[in-house]
């Protein structure tokens, strides 16, 4: 089996008619993009299953490895600079440092600006 690593806007080619393009990331979610030609049926795996169609054998289970990550929004990254900006009116002691190294370790390079 092949697996194929892409970025966004990286494609690859199914035969020499079908492209299938990584578009991006939303969340835990990957847009892709499939351009076949018409008598080339593309069914999402869970339709085919529930029109009574059998799991294709080589369709790997969820890697052990997959960690569900909440995604990051607009609304998260303002809760973040409050927190933030919160632990700077605090007065300095080892528990507002311990919180903001926590802050740093939870959100690393997570920009508040």
């Amino acid at each position: 089996m092949l697996c194929i690593s892409l970025m966004p806007g990286e494609y690859f080619t199914v035969g020499g008619s079908t492209v299938i393009q990584f578009d991006r990331l939303s969340g835990e979610r990957a847009h892709i993009t499939i351009h076949a030609p018409r008598e080339v049926p593309i069914l999402r795996g869970e339709v085919l299953e529930r029109q009574g169609g059998k799991r294709p054998d080589c369709v790997m289970p969820l890697s052990k490895r997959y960690v569900r990550q909440l995604p990051w929004d607009h609304r998260k990254k303002q809760a973040l600079a409050e927190l933030r900006r919160a632990l700077d009116r605090m007065e300095d002691s080892p528990e507002t440092r311990l919180i903001q190294e926590r802050l740093d370790f939870i959100f690393p390079g997570q920009t508040t600006d």
